[in-house]
């Protein structure tokens, strides 16, 4: 891959990473209600999650979602399904934990994360838009490596960025009834996400 194409690669997933979406909505969500640390293990799975989908979209499977167009209709309610249902859980959060016992809560798991990656719309748009710009059918195995490694790079601090801000606002939401209203919000605005879906 040139060196002028790595570097719009790096470009997109940057911008693609931290913008606004479902993973950061949460990230936010969780930097607010867990801290930093406690959301680490959330950052590295969606680097190993998102990592995975992209090299399965880059083997092949885009192009399995592109022939059969039930399977991408069938993801499209799994993730919308399980958006809702972590919005909800977002919004009804009223307290800041320091340990899971606390608020009957946690923050979400290595593994959640990485699965999640598969449910979630932006996760996809973002691999297949990848694969289908950057992929080089002269080199095909090295350019899918090149982008998959391309992502998993500014993820972290991408990631970070989202989970340090929520992690500021945790003194100033440590107020009951701004914790309430700001879970509410980041509970909507996570489920407002699934929108572009439907179209």
């Amino acid at each position: 891959m040139p060196v002028d194409s790595f570097l719009a690669l790096l470009t997109f997933a940057f911008v693609s990473s931290i913008s606004p979406g479902p993973n950061n909505v949460m990230l936010l969500a969780s930097g607010v209600n867990f801290g930093f640390w406690r959301t680490v293990p959330h950052m590295f799975g969606i680097a190993a999650g998102f990592g995975s989908l992209l090299l399965c979209v880059g083997f092949g499977l885009g192009a399995l979602l592109t022939s059969f167009p039930a399977l991408s209709i069938v993801l499209k309610l799994l993730g919308g399904s399980y958006l809702l249902y972590l919005a909800w859980r977002i919004a009804m959060s009223r307290s800041i934990g320091e340990t899971g016992t606390e608020t009957g809560s946690s923050p979400m798991t290595f593994v959640a994360a990485a699965a999640f990656q598969w449910v979630n719309p932006k996760a996809w748009m973002m691999a297949i838009t990848a694969m289908t710009v950057y992929s080089n059918p002269n080199a095909p195995y090295l350019s899918v490596f090149l982008i998959a490694a391309a992502f998993v790079v500014v993820n972290f601090p991408s990631v970070s960025t989202w989970v340090g801000f929520g992690t500021m606002l945790r003194s100033f939401l440590e107020d009951p009834v701004r914790l309430k209203w700001f879970n509410i919000a980041m509970g909507s605005l996570l489920a407002l996400t699934i929108v572009p879906m439907l179209r």
